[in-house]
């Protein structure tokens, strides 16, 4: 059973990130940003400004008393130890922003928005260094660890970009729709009807291997190689639209959370790297057919296969609401996910051991 957090919000999670020291924050619509301990208490609470729906927040790697906050098109700086005005405030998008993204040096600070532009905030000076395209929304945004210059993108276009801050062009372009046609044109037909339009994206540890999960209820899985990016690994992970991909510390295990309830767990370790020289052999498998519960009473299942034609999960979290934000804490010395939904609510499940 999940572990409910309450009493801190009003309204509807839409954003959670925890800190290097255990910290966990969250944001909710209409201007609400809560800090909580370990426990489930809330520590802090403050309302941004106009009360804009905070929408994306996420911790500095190198200092862990700084907090980013996207609010509306604003991005407040706080610190967490005293949380009150910002120390500083940022207006270089001009749409809401939908995800935030600092690479691990503290150095940059990306904000992808609704009008399909990225923002690359230079934080020693305080500027914009770069400022990036997408031709629709811009959904998820994500430098990549241990190269401070480079981040992935993705968006309602359909398109997963790679970048490099020294261009401004992207490095490599890919379009999901088309790939599907091309590697899938006698099934191509139902790609009309649910495009896979690109919501979340997240990279692995070792920073070559990245997901993305998308509105077609499908998760790709890329490995970057240079200056491009092939496509390892492709499943059909949720029956409705995958809102959210979290890569965990583990080298390739993967969260998603869908628009079907369901919060599912991938181990894609075995996947990544046998597909190199042929990529195209992992797009047809389909995923097997999990005999998990179908009981929406917020259990953790073990996921039983016979026999493994597809990827399939390793545990299924029957969480029962569309699934807003993900994020994955040590608590008492155990591994837990976070799960913001349409309530006001942050739900705590406990994760096996790797």
């Amino acid at each position: 059973m999940a572990v409910k957090w309450d009493g801190g919000h009003s309204s509807s999670v839409l954003c959670l990130n925890v800190s290097a020291e255990g910290l966990v924050a969250s944001g909710a619509e209409r201007g609400e940003l809560v800090l909580w301990d370990g426990g489930g208490s809330p520590v802090a609470q403050l309302r941004l400004p106009q009360e804009q729906d905070v929408t994306s927040v996420v911790f500095s790697a190198r200092r862990p008393s700084t907090l980013y906050t996207a609010h509306g098109e604003s991005i407040s700086v706080l610190d967490v130890r005293s949380l009150q005005e910002p120390l500083q405030r940022f207006h270089v998008n001009e749409e809401e922003i939908n995800c935030l993204s600092v690479n691990d040096t503290d150095s940059s600070l990306a904000a992808a928005d609704d009008s399909g532009a990225i923002k690359v905030v230079d934080l020693e000076s305080k500027k914009v260094s770069r400022s990036l395209r997408h031709s629709n929304i811009c959904s998820s945004v994500a430098f990549r660890p241990q190269r401070p210059q480079s981040l992935v993108s993705c968006g309602l276009d359909m398109q997963v970009m790679l970048w490099n801050l020294q261009k401004a062009r992207p490095l490599w372009t890919l379009n999901l729709q088309e790939c599907d046609m091309e590697e899938e044109s006698s099934q191509s037909a139902g790609q009309f009807f649910n495009p896979p339009l690109a919501h979340s994206l997240s990279v692995a540890s070792c920073g070559n291997i990245f997901g993305c999960g998308a509105q077609d209820g499908k998760i790709r899985i890329f490995r970057v190689t240079g200056v491009r990016f092939e496509r390892e690994l492709e499943f059909q992970a949720h029956s409705l639209g995958v809102s959210q991909v979290l890569f965990m510390p583990e080298a390739y295990w993967l969260l998603s959370g869908g628009n079907d309830g369901k919060v599912l767990l991938w181990d894609v370790g075995s996947n990544v790297g046998k597909q190199q020289k042929s990529p195209a052999k992992s797009l047809h498998r389909k995923k097997a057919q999990a005999a998990a519960s179908s009981r929406k009473d917020g259990k953790l299942n073990k996921v039983a296969s016979n026999e493994q034609p597809g990827v399939v999960p390793k545990f299924s979290i029957e969480h029962g609401e569309k699934v807003n934000w993900l994020s994955c804490a040590e608590i008492k010395g155990s591994r837990r996910v976070l799960v913001a939904d349409q309530t006001s609510s942050v739900s705590v499940y406990p994760l096996p051991e790797p």
